[in-house]
């Protein structure tokens, strides 16, 4: 099950004397992390969560995800950033991006509030019409611009539909246990509750409420997803690198930064990863972008981008180093037929199936981008299945944490995302925003 780590191809670019002399760095922020002495401390409690979650409220989750099953066609996921990214990424990760398109026996499942465009959410209320509909609202305080939009709209559509009562029953909220405006109005109104833990960020929830009951809906198994995840938090506890590939992942993408790559892309080459890249790229971004700091995470899908981004990968300035997801079993199959005409040419393939062929687009791949002066780390993976996930979050998770310290920042804050937050208030002229709104106005010429 457990996530293997290959630096063969960092050769030539980092040598092993460069990683092994950072065990010391690696670990004061081992320590750091699991002494709780680190910046941020208050929000560690992933580090335990396979283990230490509240069993009632999992038991809570899968009930209320049968129910939903049995009563709903379109579950909408109300939430921004680490409040849908978690949820929406595990779902095209285990089922497919083509999730609501494909025949099943589980509700179709939409995102909203991570945006403020009218008219994706218009659209989306076309698409409800005729159809049940259940929403779950994300969100700690209740009061986050793009989700409390779209609850607003949401909650209307179903006050409309279904009537006060049963608009209650199809409304499950996640937020903070004890206070909040959300809180507050689930209270009053009697909506099911779930809770975002006090001690986890957003960007670490999706192993939470935030993401389970999502997940759940879609029919995954989430005792074997956090099963994945237990079993990464025991196996990894070690800080030698030698016996630690999350800390040797840590250690790698430290040393080359260290050595001027400022971008790390994460690649693979199944288009089903493509919103696990998203949720990573919150993960990393948020966490060690700050202070002046920080790796810039990006990523693509192989060999789709190779005919849009692959030529600055080969060519281009060496600024970036890859990170490769690769899985050692492709969730299907698919075998090339021989074709009479061959007018393709492609009849020497004939047999093979189109895993095999990916996998040596993968391998002439690494090659080139490594002659390029790209160099690569690569991520194996046993399956896309939930066992496989649970161990992938919290191996990310981990290793995002023990980079963030060693970089010498604090990995569980996030001081720079309010800073657009209080021009929009103030330019939306929201109370107590007036001198803040005078001001932006002059500097827009308005």
């Amino acid at each position: 099950m457990a996530v293997k780590l290959e630096t063969r191809y960092l050769d030539g670019f980092v040598r092993e004397h460069e990683l092994t002399s950072l065990q010391a760095q690696v670990n004061v922020a081992h320590e750091m992390l699991h002494n709780g002495t680190g910046l941020g401390n208050d929000f560690i409690g992933w580090l335990d969560l396979p283990v230490n979650y509240d069993k009632d409220e999992f038991a809570r989750i899968k009930a209320a995800a049968t129910r939903i099953k049995e009563d709903t066609d379109v579950f909408i996921v109300i939430g921004i950033g680490g409040s849908y990214l978690g949820a929406r990424a595990a779902i095209e990760f285990l089922k497919s991006n083509n999730y609501n398109a494909k025949k099943k026996d589980t509700p179709d499942i939409y995102f909203a509030g991570n945006s403020i465009s009218g008219a994706q959410l218009a659209e989306l209320l076309e698409i409800c019409e005729g159809r049940r509909v259940s929403i779950n609202v994300i969100s700690k305080s209740g009061t986050t611009t793009e989700p409390a939009i779209a609850f607003r709209v949401l909650r209307e559509y179903l006050e409309n539909t279904y009537g006060h009562e049963e608009a209650v029953r199809r409304t499950y909220v996640t937020t903070d246990k004890a206070r909040g405006t959300l809180k507050a109005l689930a209270d009053r109104e009697g909506f099911e509750t779930f809770v975002v833990p006090d001690d986890v960020g957003g960007r670490f929830s999706v192993l939470t409420a935030v993401g389970l009951l999502p997940i759940a809906v879609a029919g995954c198994d989430i005792d074997a997803l956090m099963k994945g995840a237990a079993d990464a938090r025991e196996a990894l506890v070690d800080p030698d690198l030698a016996n630690n590939d999350c800390y040797r992942y840590a250690a790698a993408r430290t040393a080359l930064h260290r050595r001027g790559r400022a971008v790390e892309l994460m690649v693979s080459y199944e288009p089903q990863y493509a919103m696990m890249s998203e949720w990573w790229k919150q993960l990393y971004g948020e966490s060690e972008g700050k202070d002046g700091k920080g790796l810039f995470p990006a990523s693509v899908i192989f060999s789709t981008d190779l005919h849009s981004l692959g030529q600055f990968v080969q060519d281009g300035s060496n600024i970036l180093f890859e990170t490769v997801v690769k899985f050692d079993k492709a969730p299907r199959e698919l075998l090339i037929k021989e074709d009479a005409e061959n007018g393709d040419g492609l009849n020497f393939l004939a047999g093979k199936s189109m895993s095999f062929v990916n996998e040596k687009a993968f391998e002439g791949t690494v090659l080139a981008h490594t002659d390029g002066g790209t160099p690569s780390l690569v991520l194996n993976v046993p399956a896309m299945d939930e066992a496989s996930l649970g161990w992938l979050i919290y191996f990310f998770e981990k290793a995002c944490a023990i980079s963030g310290y060693m970089l010498g920042v604090n990995p569980f804050d996030q001081p720079g995302v309010e800073s657009y937050k209080k021009n929009m208030f103030a330019l939306l002229g929201k109370p107590g925003y007036e001198e803040a709104r005078v001001a932006l106005l002059a500097r827009l010429g308005q």
